[in-house]
């Protein structure tokens, strides 16, 4: 596993139960500004059950195809049970569950 990639995971396991955070979200938090899309490389490559990919979202709320291994909307269903609440367009409510890191 590349350093990079560990440095993206080890943010990621910070992200409570029942808050999400976005790609650049993340990038910036592992000292990467600008690189939400090695982010996103990184989350669809993991394979680490301690590492919450599912609490990863777009800058808009939008889950992704990637995360639904199961069946469409799995990545939606694991985000419900954690109470994320969803809008209408199936984007979920950063203004109340975005993670706020310290």
């Amino acid at each position: 596993m590349s350093s990079t990639f560990s440095r993206i995971y080890e943010v990621v396991r910070q992200i409570p139960a029942g808050r999400v955070a976005t790609y650049g979200q993340i990038a910036r938090l592992a000292g990467m500004p600008r690189c939400a899309r090695i982010v996103g490389y990184a989350m669809s490559s993991c394979s680490d059950p301690s590492v919450p990919c599912h609490r990863v979202v777009d800058r808009f709320g939008g889950t992704k195809a990637a995360f639904d291994t199961y069946a469409p909307g799995t990545q939606q269903a694991l985000l419900e049970t954690e109470g994320i609440l969803f809008r209408p367009n199936g984007s979920a409510d950063l203004s109340r569950c975005l993670w706020e890191a310290d």
